[in-house]
């Protein structure tokens, strides 16, 4: 039955007989409003050619203003400004009528034609929405008899916001009572979907999700870019509710459970900028039907890169790791998403010589990602024996093999933290880059490359991780330093322009990536807590614990010396090789690697032979 009143011939039938009626009530009660009741029916003879006159011009005014083209429940304030305009339109013309020939409808008459009129007009346009309201209004104040389900509002009106209310309305098991939807659009605004109301726009969030008493907002709105997202996600993140987002990459006609989709907003959402864009037939073109090794390949940058070259039909993809927990997880995931995919995985340690002699010599890769690496600063800082271990010689081990079994190219994952080190940690990635560059003049046969780019948001040990670890606790949030700053990009960013810089490598190159704007680590933590539902040092308390050994207050991406080339890429720029010794480097190496394995206690004095920028610190306070 609803379907057939929301018809448009049907409606609009409706309307004009309920106004014609209307109208001609509002004439006659007009003349008992203003003359004796004995007078009426006289004055109604002797008028009743004025009368059919305001009769005709408001229906042909409502004709003019679209009134019969709109539903019924999607009355808004445009439609009661076009009927007001229209009442007042008919009562300027009896009173101009009045002025030219007094013996006609009295200008009180007009004035009480007028609203009556007004009055008659607003009743079936707004009577759906007004019994909306107390219907709502109602449940608003019944908040213990939504069956502890979350409040929620969702920001969208499109297909993916009537999608998630339907999927609401409908479920019996689902946590959510959509409460209000907020969109951009002003044709929306004061329109109801399923009986929830579109209240505002973004900058009404944080009113309505006060009125409402929302728990949850949930962003409905996928084909928004990722500048205009972080602004919505800024003004609800201060409204103390959880919010959630419906992720660009759903099909939204396809998926049949939207809720099943919708995340936890993060703080790579408020980066504010668009996705890093690649070349995509750039990689293909030296990654296809090759044959590709990734060490460290369960990492997070390791199975990311994993991933990537997965969907770029390798001939086979190694994939090397010491850590067989995340290794066979990783392979999992890839047999199930690329069933295709040529794939083995070997458990083993860049720093066993035998064992990376036996992985090159029986596979041949033909190209080489190395990213197994110690990370974790403040660990190699107490252990900066077992950094070099791994860090240097297990670099040292890879690029020989590679050498010596033909790769075409090998390809370092480096970091920020190699310019001008203050933690073991970086100073033995420094020596990792002058490994690279080393073995890119000695070699024949290897373009050897490393690739340098600052944190990346969400991988194992950053501070995303423990500050979500420190939020679920209860807090406090640590920061080191109210000042601490740090370059980031997300992992799939990061990958992708290391695998385009492999493109541009010709050997010795050392990659930096542009990572955009540096970012406080407090504001970081100040979001992700607002994000979470709580106001920071007040139901979620801030700890400066100071900064830890080895750790900087910024990271610099190129040392001053090695200046920047440009690549057709615009956020990919190559430093210049630093010159250095390598004639005494390798002998340097060979004693570095004899001290590090005899467990010398001065190891960091040591490095410092290597690395002259490397300034050892405790940063004890």
């Amino acid at each position: 039955m609803s379907k057939f009143i929301e018809n448009n011939n049907f409606k609009k039938v409706v309307l004009f007989v309920y106004d014609l009626i209307t109208l001609i009530a509002s004439y006659a009660f007009t003349i008992l409003i203003t003359f004796p009741v004995a007078e009426f029916t006289n004055r109604f003879i002797d008028n009743i050619y004025f009368g059919i006159i305001n009769v005709v011009v408001s229906i042909l005014l409502y004709v003019a203003f679209r009134l019969y083209n709109s539903l019924w429940r999607y009355a808004s304030t445009s439609e009661l400004v076009r009927v007001l305009i229209s009442a007042v339109l008919v009562a300027v013309m009896n009173i101009t009528i009045y002025l030219i020939n007094q013996n006609t409808i009295l200008p009180k008459e007009a004035i009480v034609f007028m609203f009556l009129q007004f009055g008659f007009a607003m009743i079936p346009r707004f009577g759906y929405r007004v019994l909306n309201y107390f219907k709502t209004a109602s449940i608003i104040g019944r908040k213990n008899k939504l069956n502890g389900k979350d409040r929620a509002m969702i920001v969208g009106a499109g297909d993916a916001g009537v999608g998630l209310i339907r999927e609401m309305r409908t479920s019996e098991v689902l946590n959510f009572e959509p409460m209000c939807i907020i969109d951009d659009d002003i044709n929306k605004l004061h329109t109801y979907i399923s009986n929830v109301p579109v209240v505002g726009n973004r900058d009404d969030i944080p009113f309505y999700a006060a009125k409402y008493d929302i728990d949850v907002i949930i962003l409905a709105i996928p084909s928004a870019d990722n500048k205009d997202l972080t602004q919505i996600i800024n003004i609800c993140k201060d409204t103390k509710c959880k919010i959630k987002l419906l992720p660009g990459t759903v099909n939204i006609f396809k998926s049949e459970r939207l809720l099943q989709n919708v995340r936890d907003v993060e703080v790579t959402d408020l980066l504010g900028r668009e996705q890093v864009k690649v070349n995509l037939d750039e990689i293909m073109g030296y990654i296809e039907n090759q044959v590709v090794m990734v060490t460290g390949g369960s990492g997070s940058i390791g199975s990311e890169l994993c991933r990537q070259i997965a969907s770029h039909s390798p001939k086979l993809l190694i994939v090397f790791d010491i850590y067989e927990n995340t290794t066979y997880e990783l392979e999992l995931e890839l047999r199930r998403n690329y069933p295709a995919l040529n794939l083995i995985t070997l458990i083993g340690s860049v720093r066993d010589k035998n064992k990376m002699e036996e992985v090159f010599k029986e596979y041949k890769p033909e190209i080489v990602f190395h990213a197994a690496a110690h990370k974790h600063v403040p660990l190699m800082e107490t252990s900066p024996n077992e950094a070099v271990k791994n860090n240097v010689f297990g670099t040292l081990n890879c690029c020989r093999m590679a050498d010596k079994y033909g790769t075409k190219k090998f390809i370092l994952i480096s970091t920020d933290k190699a310019v001008n080190p203050t933690s073991t940690m970086g100073a033995t990635k420094r020596i990792c880059e002058m490994i690279i560059q080393s073995m890119a003049k000695i070699s024949k046969n290897t373009e050897f490359v490393a690739v340098r780019f600052g944190n990346v948001l969400g991988s194992n040990g950053s501070v995303i991780p423990l500050f979500k670890k420190q939020i679920a606790a209860g807090g406090p949030v640590t920061i080191t330093d109210k000042n601490i700053v740090r370059y980031f990009m997300t992992i799939p960013e990061a990958v992708s322009l290391v695998l385009q810089a492999g493109a541009y490598a010709h050997g010795g190159e050392i990659f930096v990536l542009d990572m955009g704007e540096p970012v406080k680590i407090y504001d970081l933590a100040v979001n992700l807590i607002k994000l979470s539902g709580y106001t920071p040092n007040v139901d979620m308390k801030i700890e400066v614990v100071g900064l830890r050994p080895g750790e900087k207050l910024y990271e610099e991406l190129l040392m001053d010396e090695e200046g920047l080339e440009k690549t057709q890429n615009d956020l990919i720029y190559i430093g210049k090789p630093l010159v250095f010794n390598t004639d005494t480097f390798f002998d340097e190496l060979d004693e570095l690697y004899k001290e590090a394995y005899s467990e010398v206690p001065n190891m960091k004095e040591i490095i410092t032979k290597l690395v002259p920028t490397y300034h050892i610190t405790d940063n004890k306070k």
